[in-house]
């Protein structure tokens, strides 16, 4: 079985990523680009004797690289040079969407175009001849629906086509090669083909550097007076005279047309699209109003608009809480007699200690929270696949303007949400370097996932009546705080005129069942992942620290703590004896004892290493009203905030000394005195603000560079101490 690479690229909402799950569904992997942190998807899907090796590359709209995305998507077709590119193109938007195909022939690699979404452009009277398109672009053309697979086999029997006209080799047998259309090179009138044919034969000359740049396309590029590759030229023989030439044709061509080289390529780019156009798409009268229009007649109400994505992010909140403390409830309930279970099983010892305390304790908190997890992922899902989060962009501009920041700023800080490592590689989209520093500077404040857990387990334990609310209440802190804090970045540091935003709003999708669930189960997967690995050695190491070294005089420490307790009981057991309740006086004895055994654990905790470090920072969290046992729980927090949970079920465990009592995380947090609710309001201000997982500020460094990534880290700490503070000291005079 042969193998062939297949780019898959287009427009952004071209829907290529409903048609890469349609082709290889649950085989591919996702990584991220050699160098850069831009994600990379590979499927794999057997056809015909050929297996399909396909590229998801990111969406764009040009091969003139500005964004990195651009960068990623054209590097990659220059230096890898796949077998073929399958251009994803929106039937409702050709002309725009056409722009990219052009571009991709004249870098010389055989192109297939999917005309995608047809159902959508017949539904808005769109009748395309693919046929007689695909005769006047001179490359084959499918029509597919991508959200249900549909056009799916007939576009990769055109690459397979396509393929076999291009080798010429004849070594596997493929349907309709006949039907294939011979390679077209786009015609952009006389006067730009007297420059641009010559310009191409000097760039040829040079054979191994053909080979490695495309003549053609390399002319087109440096007729549009294109950066990059200018640079490519200082590896040719000529390059210096090609330079030349190429600055001469530009200055010509902006003679006789009156206008610049590269707008006048670009207009001839748009007129050899209109006239394919005029010929292969008719215009049916649609008479009913397109449902997009309709919805968006509410959604984008100037006074409707806001409110309506404000009370969509609010009932988002109170479904997940609704639906998923159940679910969540239930898995608690599970790991804890997963512990009962252990404590019978294994015998009293080191063993017995690490299996409950540290493992089960530690990951199973973290577990219990997955319920929550998942439903927050799919309403997030579900938005993005309805098209509505360009609309909620579009809403929030004008007042990201305002704290200065940018429209495009808007999907970062909204897959901030979810995590901040693939928000913050996000943010390669928007073009201004300051603007770009400032979203990723943002991102942090955004409540991610990891997150979560630890405001549920706080807001749930403190605030049980009212916890959903809670959370909602840290999640839009955290959207003011950053709002806030850009304001000030912006005339400190970050000083400088935020760029305009222009976007595109798709028309509304139905959501596809197997593009929700690939989303929701890729971002659940990552964090089941996460806690079955990092979280639990993490645990472990956190169990050794608060376990080691033990104390050597606790047998002493025991004595007195029995005695001390016995006595301050007598009262009560004399009396209990007296009246001849024996039941009562061993009742009081096995409080004694449950009282002791309390005790000496806070004090095996003291002892340990993980005590020694807490105390520590005492001078550093007394301000703010935490404890030494908090700032333990924090220093985890660094690696992933998930820990921070699985922290505090080590260090607080499950023994009780209130029979009343069940033997859960939540009970020990309400039974320490030094935990009050406002401790963990001030508790929840700082994981929002600290600084974000080690992954993140990796991304952080890997996209802005070391210097932002220290600032991050400073900067992010400084605050967190001074919000936590100020909540402190707001919080006791209201209390």
């Amino acid at each position: 079985m042969r193998t062939i690479s297949v780019a898959l690229a287009g427009n952004p909402n071209a829907g290529k990523t409903s048609l890469f799950n349609a082709i290889t569904g649950a085989h591919h992997k996702v990584g991220n680009y050699p160098g850069v942190t831009v994600e990379k998807r590979e499927g794999i899907h057997d056809f015909r004797d050929t297996r399909f090796r396909i590229i998801d590359l990111p969406g764009i709209y040009s091969l003139t690289a500005y964004s990195l995305d651009e960068v990623v998507a054209r590097d990659f077709l220059l230096e890898e040079r796949p077998d073929i590119v399958v251009d994803v193109i929106d039937s409702t938007n050709l002309e725009r969407n056409l722009y990219l195909c052009l571009q991709f022939q004249e870098l010389g690699i055989p192109v297939v175009g999917a005309l995608n979404m047809s159902d959508e452009a017949e539904a808005k009277g769109l009748r395309i001849d693919a046929a007689l398109l695909s005769k006047t672009l001179g490359i084959p053309l499918a029509k597919t629906v991508g959200t249900n697979g549909e056009g799916v086999e007939a576009l990769l029997e055109a690459v397979l086509a396509e393929i076999s006209a291009a080798t010429m080799d004849g070594s596997t047998e493929t349907p309709k090669a006949a039907a294939a259309a011979p390679m077209k090179t786009p015609h952009y009138g006389d006067e730009i083909e007297s420059r641009l044919g010559p310009l191409a034969e000097v760039i040829a000359s040079d054979k191994a550097f053909a080979e490695r740049y495309p003549a053609r396309w390399l002319a087109i590029k440096l007729l549009e007076n294109d950066s990059n590759a200018g640079e490519k030229l200082t590896a040719h023989p000529r390059g210096a005279e090609i330079a030349a030439r190429a600055k001469s044709d530009r200055e010509w061509l902006a003679r006789h047309f009156g206008r610049d080289a590269e707008i006048i390529v670009t207009e001839q780019r748009y007129g050899y699209i209109r006239g394919a156009i005029r010929e292969a798409v008719k215009q049916v009268p649609v008479n009913r109003v397109p449902l997009t229009e309709r919805i968006d007649r509410v959604l984008m109400n100037r006074f409707l608009g806001l409110p309506i994505f404000f009370l969509i992010i609010w009932g988002i909140f109170k479904l997940t809480f609704a639906l998923g403390q159940y679910p969540a409830a239930l898995l608690d309930r599970l790991f804890t007699l997963l512990a009962e279970g252990a404590e019978l099983a294994i015998p009293a010892g080191l063993l017995r200690s690490l299996v409950v305390d540290g493992i089960i304790q530690g990951v199973g908190g973290v577990f219990s929270f997955v319920p929550l997890i998942v439903l927050l992922f799919l309403c997030i899902s579900i938005l993005e696949d309805t098209g509505y989060m360009s609309r909620a962009a579009f809403l929030t501009d004008k007042i990201l303007h305002a704290f200065g920041l940018h429209g495009q700023s808007f999907m970062p800080l909204m897959l901030g949400f979810g995590c901040s490592v693939p928000a913050i590689m996000a943010t390669r989209t928007v073009k201004s370097p300051k603007d770009r520093i400032a979203t990723i500077l943002a991102v942090p404040f955004m409540s991610c996932g990891a997150k979560l857990p630890v405001y549920v387990l706080l807001a749930g334990t403190f605030f049980p009546a009212h916890a959903d609310n809670a959370v909602m209440l840290i999640y839009l802190a955290g959207v003011l705080l950053s709002l806030a804090s850009t304001i000030f970045l912006r005339k400190t540091v970050l000083r400088g005129e935020t760029t305009p935003f222009v976007m595109e709003l798709p028309p509304y999708r139905r959501p596809t069942l197997r593009g929700v669930f690939w989303h929701v189960w890729g971002k659940t997967l990552n964090y089941i992942k996460k806690a079955g690995t990092v979280i639990l050695a993490a645990s472990i190491l956190i169990w050794a620290l608060t376990t080691f070294p033990a104390p050597k005089d606790e047998a002493v420490k025991a004595t007195a703590l029995r005695t001390e307790l016995s006595a301050s009981m007598a009262g009560a057991g004399a009396a209990a004896a007296s009246a001849g309740a024996s039941t009562e006086a061993a009742a009081s004895a096995a409080r004694v004892q449950a009282a002791v055994d309390a005790a000496l654990k806070e004090y095996r905790l003291e002892s340990s290493a993980a005590g020694a470090i807490g105390k520590l920072m005492t001078p550093v969290l007394k301000p703010l009203g935490l404890n030494w046992k908090v700032g333990i729980a924090l220093i985890p927090g660094f690696a992933a905030k998930e820990l921070v949970v699985s922290t505090l079920g080590i260090l607080y465990g499950t023994d009780t000394t209130d029979v009343e009592e069940t033997a859960s995380l939540k009970a020990a947090l309400r039974r320490d005195p030094g935990m009050t609710p406002l401790a963990a309001v001030v508790l929840m201000a700082i994981i929002l603000i600290m600084p974000p997982c080690f992954a993140s500020l990796a991304t952080i460094r890997a996209e802005a560079g070391d210097k932002w990534m220290i600032f991050e880290v400073c900067y992010a700490l400084a605050l967190a101490w001074v919000v936590g503070f100020i909540v402190r000291l707001v919080g006791s005079a209201i209390v």
